[in-house]
């Protein structure tokens, strides 16, 4: 093999060492952000991203610290304030799993699953598993990924497309959109599948958008030095 074949492997991931505790790790992490123990109780409870996270105390009628009927710089700042934690907290359990290999596990083995379907390296799977349950903690992750290159500005932008569109997707559907199950002429699973369908569409218009404007760059820039 070539150099070069062997630094695109490396990129790629496929020639990434994992250890059977980045493996354990990575398992942990989709489980922890996925929200499959959401509805657990007892000890299980502890294994949701949710949960730990928790919630602010009532002070009267139901309220929170951010209160009612707020607006203006004062209610946007106390609305950023609430975002800390969830942020906090995800990017504290992506250090641990990171170094414990999980993220390596997710560009070895995710790598191939997101690269065609998306553009976009299995190195930000365990990001893209956090953002359908908190816009914020994906977000946070997402940019944690871009500022220690691990990403390109490229496949950040194609990432955000698909985050932007039905963020906290499982959250906002089983939460917000529990109130229209009632009314459903079909599987509550269908929706979802709909939402999911859409966000790799919408990401892959933006993967299209920008293939078009690399290209169109490149034309100009040849012409330009032909003349």
């Amino acid at each position: 093999m070539s150099e070069k074949d062997q630094k695109q492997n490396v990129v790629s991931g496929t020639e990434v060492q994992v250890s059977l505790g980045g493996y354990l790790a990575l398992i942990f992490a989709i489980i922890f952000f996925s929200g499959i123990f959401a509805s657990a109780q007892g000890w299980l409870s502890a294994l949701d991203f949710n949960t730990i996270n928790g919630r602010f105390g009532q002070i009267a009628d139901k309220l929170t610290f951010t209160g009612k009927g707020g607006l203006g710089a004062r209610d946007g700042f106390l609305f950023a304030l609430s975002l800390f934690p969830a942020v906090m907290l995800a990017l504290g359990i992506v250090e641990v799993v990171d170094h414990l290999g999980g993220l390596k596990a997710a560009q070895k083995l995710l790598t191939p699953i997101l690269k065609p379907l998306l553009g976009i390296p299995g190195i930000c799977g365990l990001a893209l598993v956090s953002s359908l349950q908190s816009t914020d903690a994906g977000a946070g992750m997402t940019r944690q990924l871009r500022e220690a290159n691990h990403i390109t500005e490229k496949e950040k932008t194609i990432f955000a497309a698909f985050q932007f569109s039905g963020g906290g997707t499982i959250t906002n559907y089983l939460s917000s959109g529990a109130a229209l199950f009632g009314f459903l002429t079909v599987p509550i699973i269908v929706p979802l599948i709909v939402i999911f369908v859409f966000k790799i569409f919408g990401a892959n218009v933006m993967r299209m958008y920008l293939a078009k404007i690399d290209k169109e760059a490149n034309v100009g820039g040849f012409e330009q030095n032909i003349s």
